[in-house]
């Protein structure tokens, strides 16, 4: 059974990490967010679910903006060839429907079935945005509390340029 969102900020709490949440409308794209976002500061994010042709999981986190070449993701991550990850596997592995992609996620992910990349210009920013498990709401952590919450759900991201 997933994680609900109430679980996720208990575990945040649990973790000491501090986090603003703005609740809003569901929004399903990059360009929908941009439209409902307001003031809320900081870097906003995309979150891409990839599979590679070994079967290896891969979640690559972003600035929203940046232009990914599948080809030169693949070089840059050691990857085989990638495709998007389908409905199903999203909810599988990460527990999360389409729309909701975000690292927090990772906090259903207990077999530490998925490979995280992190954009380390993103990483480089004060404040980074995500959905908390669900698409109606977007919430605030800092870089480094980031890493605190991915490291406890028990990945070691790779820090790449993408």
């Amino acid at each position: 059974m997933p994680v609900t969102p109430d679980d996720l900020f208990a575990r945040l709490d649990e973790l000491g990490i501090e986090t603003a949440t703005q609740r809003h409308p569901p929004v399903f794209t990059v360009e929908e967010s941009k439209r409902l976002r307001g003031d809320l500061i900081g870097s906003h994010c995309k979150n891409l679910l990839l599979k590679d042709k070994k079967g290896v999981v891969w979640l690559v986190v972003t600035l929203e903006d940046r232009d990914i070449d599948m080809k030169d993701l693949r070089r840059r991550i050691g990857s085989s060839h990638l495709s998007f990850g389908k409905a199903d596997l999203l909810l599988d592995v990460l527990g999360v429907e389409p729309g909701a992609v975000t690292p927090f996620a990772l906090i259903n992910d207990t077999t530490q079935r998925v490979r995280v990349v992190l954009d380390r210009e993103m990483m480089a920013g004060e404040h980074l945005n995500y959905h908390p498990l669900t698409n109606t709401a977007t919430t605030r952590i800092t870089p480094s509390d980031l890493l605190i919450f991915v490291r406890a759900c028990g990945h070691e991201p790779q820090i790449a340029d993408l």
